[in-house]
């Protein structure tokens, strides 16, 4: 383990984060809910929020596996990295323009930043492995989220404080400090991608002989890690339970802002909240790294889905901005845990010459997966007029989960793994 590259991975999610706070989870979903769908009744602008994720989520799944494979092959994951990341800075600065009734124009940029972010966020977990080591793995996937939830819940703040008091800083309106608030996201991610676009490169290493196009190659990988994952068993399955669990995670953070502006919470009182859940993630993710350590990552993880389950339940029956901001404090505690732990224990079970590909996987059991939750939740919403039953259809995500994840063995995973390996092609991280 190095500490330049190691802080320089970090800092990226310090600065990546911003997108996931103001954009995914706090303020957009208020502005296209207030001003982009304005004219459009509650449930339906919900739900076309909801059907916009889908659609980012659905483009993300199918290239992360191919992109991986890709980068593997070539030992071009920061050069993938910085592409998706520039498209995500961009597109964050450009919803500026989106004005009142511009619900599409919010949608597709909101679509392209996603796919910026996520898509970024396939390369920039598979450096996990490579800027960490076995024993060293759960405490750096833990000090990624720490260091996201301080940086997203930072800019976030200041962003909370230019929408309320938009005349303290010049702007002439409330809607235009959000705009500018995009804006921000664009600026905050590049700052902080600096040290990982500058101190992080791939070893150099001997490759086979190209037989055809580097996308030819890279669609030949997918299709034997397709071919060859049922020999990884004890992966198969953690894969599966994560594509399920985190699909309930990701929609619970996509839509639980604008499920709270449907059920009539002031859109300040949720931005607090959003806040609240940043700035109570920050020392619960350094707890769950020292949990794992304590009494396994698996079951820290189970704890961490059982109190999603909780979530959910009191979810449905919330009411009021006080119910709100109880709820975001659970999410803190537990949001950042199950997402570190989880990547870790993935990161554990990888054969060590092809992190990008199988985290091309993790992206599809991601990203794929995450279709169906914010769809779900989207068309309950539709087709009954509320949004509560649409949050009470994620339990059904959570409770397969968990139950698939006690089959898990790590240890007998991570012997899959290394079986797999070729030593030769190991990849490293140097300075």
């Amino acid at each position: 383990m190095k500490n330049k590259p190691v802080m320089s991975w970090v800092l990226y999610d310090f600065g990546n984060s911003a997108f996931a706070t103001t954009i995914m989870a706090a303020v957009l979903p208020i502005f296209y809910y207030d001003v982009a769908a304005s004219g459009l009744n509650d449930s339906l602008a919900t739900s076309y929020w909801g059907y916009s994720q889908s659609i980012a989520v659905l483009i993300v799944a199918v290239l992360a596996p191919i992109l991986g494979a890709i980068s593997d092959y070539s030992a071009a994951k920061k050069k993938f990295l910085m592409f998706f990341a520039f498209m995500g800075m961009v597109a964050s600065i450009l919803l500026a323009l989106v004005g009142e009734g511009e619900y599409i124009l919010a949608s597709i940029l909101m679509v392209l930043g996603t796919i910026g972010y996520s898509g970024g966020n396939v390369f920039y977990d598979a450096f996990l492995p490579e800027v960490s080591d076995e024993k060293s793995i759960d405490r750096i996937s833990a000090w990624g989220f720490a260091f996201g939830y301080i940086g997203g819940g930072i800019l976030l703040a200041v962003n909370l404080l230019m929408i309320m008091k938009f005349e303290w800083f010049g702007f002439p309106s409330r809607t235009f400090a959000t705009q500018m608030s995009f804006v921000s996201v664009g600026i905050w991610w590049f700052i902080f991608s600096i040290p990982l676009f500058k101190n992080i490169f791939e070893e150099k290493k001997s490759l086979p002989r190209k037989q055809g196009s580097i996308v030819r190659i890279g669609f030949k990988r997918v299709t034997r890690t397709f071919k060859e994952i049922n020999q990884y068993k004890q992966l198969l399955i953690f894969l599966i339970a994560f594509w399920l669990y985190n699909d309930g995670i990701s929609t619970i953070i996509k839509m639980a802002t604008i499920y709270g502006r449907e059920i009539g919470i002031d859109s300040n009182a949720l931005i607090i909240a959003l806040l609240i859940t940043q700035f109570v993630g920050i020392p619960f993710a350094f707890f769950f790294g020292w949990l794992a350590d304590k009494v396994t990552a698996k079951r820290a993880l189970t704890f961490a889905l059982f109190m999603y389950i909780a979530i959910v339940v009191l979810g449905y029956f919330m009411s009021s901005a006080l119910h709100f901001y109880l709820l975001a404090t659970c999410v803190g505690f537990v949001q950042g845990g199950a997402q570190s732990l989880s990547r870790s224990i993935f990161g554990k079970m990888v054969p060590g010459d092809r992190h990008a590909e199988f985290y091309g996987f993790y992206g599809i059991s991601a990203k794929f997966a995450a279709i169906f939750g914010p769809f779900m939740f989207a068309l309950v919403g539709q087709l009954t007029g509320s949004s509560r039953y649409g949050i009470l259809s994620l339990l059904l995500f959570f409770i397969v989960g968990i139950i698939l994840l006690q089959r898990v063995d790590i240890d007998k995973g991570i012997k899959e793994a290394d079986a797999k390996t070729d030593p030769d092609q190991e990849v490293h991280i140097y300075t």
